[in-house]
C-alpha cells in the first residue's frame, strides 16, 4: 500500500499509539558524554557537532521506536549547524526508516510553483542529476507546507503525494501565543483566516482520501486550542491533523486530541522538548536522557489513549 494516510492509520493503530517524537535537537540538549566522544572522533566543530546529533537522535529512536511510530524533525534545528547539521538530518529519517517509523519533516515550505516543485523534490519526491540518474535528497514521508500563496503554491507538493504516497500538512491553526494575530482575523464573508484555510485544505485534500477514510492533505492544527480544533474538524472530515503544542507548549491529552474522528483517529499528537528533556522532569542523569524519554513516552501513550476513552 503505498498511501500516506493509510500508512500511517495503520501504523497508529498498530502502535495504539498517536504520538509523534519530535527531534528537533539543540546543542544544550545534548549531554556532554556524547559531545565529547563526537569531538574525539573528529577535531571539526561543525563535524563534532553533527555526529553528537546523530547519536543523540538514534538513542531517542532505538529507546521508543516500538512505542512510537512517527517521528517529526524540525529542519530549522538542523540548518542552523550547516552542512553537518543537513547530513544528520538525512541520516536521522533513513535510520527511522531502518527502525520501521514514519517521518514527518517540519520545513513549512512554500513559494511560487516552480521553487514549490524544487522544494517538493528535495523532501518528498527525487530530483534529476548532471548524469540522468535520479536522488532523493532527505526522503521524508511527509511535510508541513505554508499555504499562504494559494494553489499553485501548494499543487507540487501534491503531485508528490500522489505520485510518490507522501503527504502533507498545511498550517491551519498554529500552537504559537499570537496566531491569532492573523488568523483568527475575520473575511467579508464571515470566516476566520484559519476557516478559510481549513476549507481549501478540505477541497484540495479530496481526491488524496485513502481507504482509511483519511486525505494525504493534511492540517497542523495547535493542541493550544481544542475547542477551534473541534470546529476545525467538523470543516476539515478527511483530513489527517499534526497536533503541535502537547506537554512544554501547555497543552493537555485532553485538548491535543479535541480535533481527532469520531474514530479516535485522524490526529497526530507532537512531542518535542517533552521527550527530549524528559530526564529534567524525572530526576535523572543527562546520560539518562534515553530511557527518560521512553518512560515519558509511556506516560503521554497512556494519557492520550486515556483521553480518547473518554470523548
Amino acid at each position: 500500500m503505498n498511501h500516506f494516510a493509510d500508512r500511517l492509520t495503520d501504523a497508529v493503530r498498530t502502535y495504539k499509539n498517536p504520538t509523534v517524537m519530535g527531534l528537533d535537537p539543540i546543542v544544550t540538549y545534548i549531554p556532554d558524554s556524547l559531545k565529547e566522544n563526537a569531538a574525539y572522533l573528529t577535531d571539526d566543530p561543525e563535524q563534532a557537532t553533527g555526529l553528537a546529533i546523530i547519536q543523540f537522535n538514534e538513542r531517542l529512536i532505538d529507546a521508543t521506536a516500538d512505542i512510537i511510530p512517527v517521528v517529526k524533525l524540525q529542519s530549522a534545528c538542523y540548518e542552523q549547524y550547516g552542512l553537518s547539521g543537513l547530513s544528520a538530518m538525512r541520516l536521522t529519517i533513513d535510520y527511522a526508516h531502518e527502525k520501521g517509523q514514519l517521518v514527518i519533516l517540519d520545513g513549512k515550505r512554500n513559494d511560487i510553483g516552480s521553487t514549490a516543485q524544487a522544494y517538493a523534490n528535495a523532501y518528498l519526491d527525487q530530483s534529476r542529476l548532471i548524469d540522468g540518474t535520479v536522488m532523493s535528497a532527505f526522503n521524508a514521508d511527509a511535510l508541513t507546507v505554508n499555504g499562504y500563496l494559494g494553489l499553485d503554491g501548494i499543487q507540487p507538493f501534491i503531485d508528490s503525494c500522489e505520485k510518490q504516497g507522501k503527504g502533507i500538512f498545511i498550517l491551519v491553526r498554529t500552537s504559537n501565543p499570537s496566531a491569532g494575530d492573523l488568523q483568527d482575523l475575520v473575511l467579508e464573508d464571515g470566516r476566520t483566516v484559519a476557516e478559510a484555510m481549513a476549507d481549501r485544505v478540505h477541497f484540495w485534500g479530496q481526491n488524496l482520501i485513502g481507504q482509511s477514510g483519511y486525505s494525504s492533505v493534511g492540517a497542523v492544527v495547535g493542541a493550544t486550542w481544542p475547542s477551534e480544533a473541534e470546529s476545525l474538524r467538523i470543516r476539515m472530515p478527511n483530513a489527517l491533523f499534526l497536533i503541535p503544542g502537547y506537554g512544554a507548549q501547555g497543552g493537555s491529552a485532553k485538548d491535543a486530541v479535541s480535533g481527532f474522528g469520531r474514530d479516535g483517529l485522524g490526529g497526530l499528537v507532537n512531542a518535542s522538548r517533552s521527550l527530549m528533556t524528559a530526564w529534567k522532569k524525572h530526576n535523572m542523569e543527562p546520560d539518562l536522557f534515553d530511557q527518560a524519554a521512553r518512560i515519558e513516552a509511556l506516560a503521554m501513550r497512556d494519557a492520550l489513549q486515556q483521553a480518547l476513552r473518554q470523548r
